[in-house]
């Protein structure tokens, strides 16, 4: 087995050497240079083999141990396809899956995932949440965890279900008295896994059928996540309980689930907040598996992809940005404050979607509250969103805000937004009430299709729109706005298109303090 040590001269070191050997006419003293070695270890020197069919985990566990032994240091895994079950990260490691490499998730049936630990919080969260060592590549209790390279991470046996894990924690029913009496399982279902990790940074991987999450990050304190491409049949990248987190320059397919999306479960045993947050220059989509990483991207039935904040939100968001973001062939932003927490100081900026379904822009609080001991209304608070282009959007809702009958939303500005529904709304759609949200399932889906094409706004105290356009590709006989409990609701320069003889918005009686400026479709409250 052999380590390999290397160094290297500063070129300018070099030049003042070759210099200093001319000025003493081919004499050379050169004294003695303290060199730091570069430790790398590669896991061909450890056993792996890279032939796809030999289980090289273990060996690339053991060049991990081996840096980790030294003080930390870099672990290649070259060109060639690895075989791997549970890969254990430790601290000041840097696994550089190299350009040519592919780290492939064993079968299930060659029980090479580790078992799921012991679990006693309770079904507050999918069980997916609350387990993380059933994993390809997993740490927990870590500090500085680099995963980079050109290479790819295919989970091959890796499975995209859960029941399983949701049956151990109790989660169908809700029931926080089970507490993982079930004996463990080997269900590897994740990517990549971290827990309760600090300085963390993924950057330049491939992720493919990535289970249940490609990446799932819970409770990590300063992540960066930077031009990674995940192409997967479930969530691509959840954020959840995480503070200080840099995600940029990803892209995101993920039709059958959620693409980039911030949570704040309990799966800690705490009320932890997802703070801090950055999300910039990503790409999410809805096309079929492997069309985005083969080029093709092949519209899909489902076409789930998207930004989502939520639904898991025990512990809130505060202080999150999303920003320079594209929306293609799936639904669009979604900010869902459900279990009782707080979503505070939300900035959403330079959104471009095209072919979204269902809608473009979603924003709610409900009562679901899957949190124990609350005390709480779910509520939000301080969001912004600007300079939107939505083309394509469903039928059934363009933008929709709501809040609590008993907790509004509060400021809320939407400004700067050009909208193009695919219309079709009948005048029986512009007559409909939408139920409430309530304890429900907090997805569109769940109410409906709305009174209004374009925006649909109730239960929020503090409403400002500025600078919106409103359109469709196919006649609808709803108005473009419709309103209801809304206290200070303030509308300048509001653009409509409308069908004949139907009004560009609607007034429940019980929206009040109402100013419209610039906006002469805009007449009726």
């Amino acid at each position: 087995m052999k380590l390999h040590h290397s160094v290297r001269l500063p070129r300018s070191l070099a030049t003042f050497i070759a210099a200093g050997c001319a000025v003493l006419a081919g004499v050379c003293l050169v004294l003695p240079i303290r060199a730091e070695s570069v430790s790398e270890y590669n896991v061909r020197d450890f056993g792996a083999t890279g032939d796809g069919v030999t289980l090289d985990s273990p060996a690339i566990d053991k060049a991990i141990t081996a840096a980790a032994k030294a003080g930390g240091g870099t672990v290649l895994v070259p060109a060639g396809t690895y075989l791997s079950g549970s890969i254990h990260l430790q601290s000041n490691i840097h696994l550089v899956i190299d350009a040519g490499a592919t780290i492939l998730g064993a079968p299930q049936n060659a029980n090479a995932y580790d078992e799921t630990e012991a679990y006693t919080l309770g079904g507050y969260q999918d069980g997916g949440h609350c387990y993380f060592h059933n994993s390809l590549i997993w740490g927990e209790n870590l500090t500085n965890v680099f995963i980079t390279g050109n290479g790819l991470i295919s989970g091959g046996g890796l499975v995209r279900s859960d029941k399983i894990l949701d049956d151990m924690v109790g989660f169908n029913q809700l029931n926080p008295s089970v507490t993982n009496a079930a004996p463990p399982v080997r269900l590897g279902n994740k990517a990549i896994c971290l827990k309760l990790c600090r300085n963390v940074l993924i950057r330049d991987v491939t992720i493919f059928h990535g289970g249940h999450f490609a990446i799932l990050v819970t409770g990590c304190d300063n992540l960066t996540v930077d031009n990674v491409t995940m192409d997967t049949d479930r969530d691509g990248i959840d954020i959840d309980c995480c503070r200080n987190t840099m995600v940029s320059n990803c892209r995101i397919n993920s039709p059958n689930d959620d693409g980039l999306c911030p949570k704040s479960t309990y799966a800690l045993g705490e009320v932890r907040p997802t703070e801090n947050l950055t999300i910039v220059n990503c790409q999410v989509s809805g096309f079929e598996v492997g069309t985005l990483l083969d080029g093709t991207m092949k519209p899909s039935k489902n076409h789930n992809g998207r930004i989502k904040f939520g639904t898991e939100s025990s512990g809130g968001f505060r202080n999150c940005t999303v920003a320079n973001c594209t929306f293609r062939s799936c639904r669009g932003l979604a900010l869902e404050e459900v279990d009782g927490a707080l979503m505070d100081n939300i900035t959403i900026n330079n959104l471009t979607m095209i072919d979204v379904p269902d809608y473009a822009i979603y924003l709610t609080t409900g009562n679901r509250n899957r949190t124990p001991h609350l005390t709480t209304n779910s509520r939000g608070r301080n969001i912004l969103i600007s300079n939107v282009i939505a083309d394509g959007v469903g039928k059934m809702s363009g933008i929709q805000i709501c809040g609590l009958p008993e907790q509004p939303v509060e400021g809320v500005r939407i400004e700067n937004v050009r909208l193009t529904s695919q219309g079709g709304g009948t005048a029986e759609d512009a007559a409909i009430k939408p139920k409430e949200l309530g304890a429900g399932y907090p997805e569109p889906r769940k109410i409906g299709t709305l009174p209004a094409y374009g925006i649909y706004a109730r239960h929020v105290r503090g409403l400002e729109l500025a600078n919106i356009h409103l359109d469709f590709t196919k006649d609808d006989l709803r108005p473009a706005a419709a309103f209801a409990d809304v206290d200070g609701l303030e509308i300048d320069n509001l653009k409509p298109q409308v069908s004949k003889g139907v009004p560009a918005a609607v007034f429940a009686d019980d929206v009040k303090h109402v100013v419209v400026r610039n906006s002469p479709a805009v007449h009726d409250f």
